[in-house]
């Protein structure tokens, strides 16, 4: 039984992706927001996408594409024609106009500290009856993740005691099994807590990914106890 999920976000070289394959994620993400620091041209990641699939045929770990508030059709385009498992959502986009990609889909629902608990219990459970897998991540201002910054743990373990979702926002490989046992999220998402001077480092996405698994491991066969 699978009990962990983990996505390793906005690679910028195919060997990122080949080696959080080969770590054992189950999804890479590709940045496709313009002006972001870890924007991939769409020419780089259709060549980075046709690589990967050729060294795993067989599939299993999902190909993200990662966007924020843009045009609905711009999004689909990009979605075929780089091959895209999937959708994420990183900008403030209203559940219609998720209903309206063409790939399952991923939102970032962007929370602080002072967030109104039953707000954000009623948006989760929208987004799950749509289909739809939320991501938790910090509310920063100008910013679509790959901060470093945290989610208050606290309200997101309130929040994962009824719904499913991936866990982001300063996450690494130091205190990535931490959050694990104390908000026991479905999943866990990292960009820059796997880094070094701002690129993907290989050894940090191994030890991500290693920590995390341990960690779901062992919180799901405590809860069989």
């Amino acid at each position: 039984m699978k009990v962990t999920h983990v996505k390793i976000c906005s690679v910028q070289e195919i060997e990122h992706a080949l080696a959080a394959a080969r770590a054992g994620a189950d999804y890479v993400g590709f940045n496709f927001v313009p002006g972001a620091r870890r924007h991939l041209p769409e020419e780089k990641a259709r060549r980075m996408v046709q690589a990967f699939r050729q060294a795993y045929p067989a599939g299993g770990l999902k190909l993200v594409g990662i966007f924020a508030d843009q045009p609905v059709e711009e999004m689909n385009r990009i979605l075929e024609a780089c091959d895209l498992d999937m959708a994420q959502l990183s900008g403030h986009e209203p559940l219609e106009y998720c209903q309206g990609v063409a790939r399952p889909t991923i939102k970032a629902v962007h929370v602080d500290a002072t967030d109104d608990l039953a707000r954000l219990h009623a948006l989760l459970a929208e987004l799950e009856q749509a289909g739809i897998l939320p991501l938790l991540e910090p509310q920063v201002a100008g910013s679509y993740g790959g901060t470093g910054q945290m989610v208050d743990w606290g309200l997101a373990r309130e929040l994962a005691a009824s719904h499913r979702f991936l866990l982001a926002g300063g996450l690494t490989p130091e205190n990535v099994a931490r959050a694990i046992r104390e908000v026991r999220p479905w999943g866990v998402d990292v960009s820059s807590g796997v880094e070094t001077n701002g690129v993907k480092d290989l050894q940090k996405i191994g030890a991500f990914i290693r920590q995390a698994r341990e960690a779901f491991a062992l919180t799901h066969q405590r809860e069989k106890e």
